[in-house]
């Protein structure tokens, strides 16, 4: 396990770590430019853009994206049949490969009139949305299928975590008089607390290294309106410059913000998650 772990883990973080001290194009002989890599990183006018556009998918999925699979899986747990069908369906849009998954819906949101999410606004009187082309749809329109691809996973992590609340404790909210809404918050809610804490920052660290949804959607436009600090560490290493070393220097940058948070996040809820 260790020798695993030592080979196709810890020596790619090592290797990186080295790189990003480098100038280096994987086939000529790397030069050592010290902190270079860092400086031209941190100088590069569209870092902020890729930070800010980072965090305001982030904000997005944890609205859209975390509350609704809880909801999902609540109301689940209180089907008494065709339960498993629920779940199946759920968990359904995670099977999908994520490249068909985004490219069918990139079909979906043509902005054309015949479109299909924009016929489906025309039955009810709106749109046509511009869902791709526009700076301030662009984003949303990432996350909606984001959190539909995404969701499902969660939902069934939910539901398995629901079978471990003690029937009791409804029996005996029941008999107090609460009803569903008062059940969910003083019982459903408490007894799954660890696995919320678990789950908000498994998906703040997700969300902080979105790709696929907007290398695929729209290549980080319109306007570079959808640029995320990942699709950069992409563009650094394949794109015309090639330079391996400011990729691995964003990429390093990017985990130690990432460690940071969470271990400011582990340490003040640590209490809350145990009592």
């Amino acid at each position: 396990m260790l020798l695993c772990f030592g080979l196709f883990s810890w020596f790619p973080i090592a290797r990186a770590v080295v790189m990003s001290f480098q100038f280096t194009n994987l086939v000529t002989a790397p030069e050592f430019v010290g902190l270079e890599n860092f400086t031209y990183v941190l100088s590069d006018p569209l870092l902020p853009v890729a930070v800010r556009n980072t965090f305001y998918f982030a904000v997005l999925a944890l609205l859209f994206g975390y509350p609704i699979p809880l909801l999902a899986a609540v109301a689940m747990s209180e089907v008494r049949r065709a339960r498993g069908l629920f779940a199946a369906l759920a968990y359904l849009p995670v099977v999908v490969p994520p490249v068909v998954a985004v490219l069918l819906w990139k079909t979906f949101y043509s902005g054309a009139d015949t479109g299909v999410f924009n016929t489906i606004a025309g039955w009810f009187g709106a749109g046509p949305f511009p869902w791709l082309q526009h700076p301030d749809w662009a984003m949303p329109s990432l996350v909606l299928e984001a959190t539909w691809a995404a969701a499902g996973g969660t939902v069934i992590i939910y539901l398995a975590a629901l079978t471990s609340v003690p029937p009791e404790l409804y029996d005996a909210a029941e008999v107090d008089g609460a009803g569903i809404w008062r059940k969910i918050w003083h019982v459903t809610l408490p007894q799954l607390r660890p696995v919320l804490f678990i789950t908000l920052i498994l998906q703040i660290i997700g969300t902080s290294q979105v790709f696929t949804e907007p290398y695929l959607f729209t290549g980080g436009g319109p306007a570079n309106s959808t640029t995320t600090i990942l699709l950069m560490i992409y563009n650094y290493a394949f794109g015309g410059r090639g330079d391996y070393g400011a990729a691995t220097a964003l990429s390093l940058m990017l985990a130690v913000v990432l460690a940071i948070l969470s271990a400011i996040y582990f340490r003040t809820t640590r209490r809350w998650s145990t009592t």
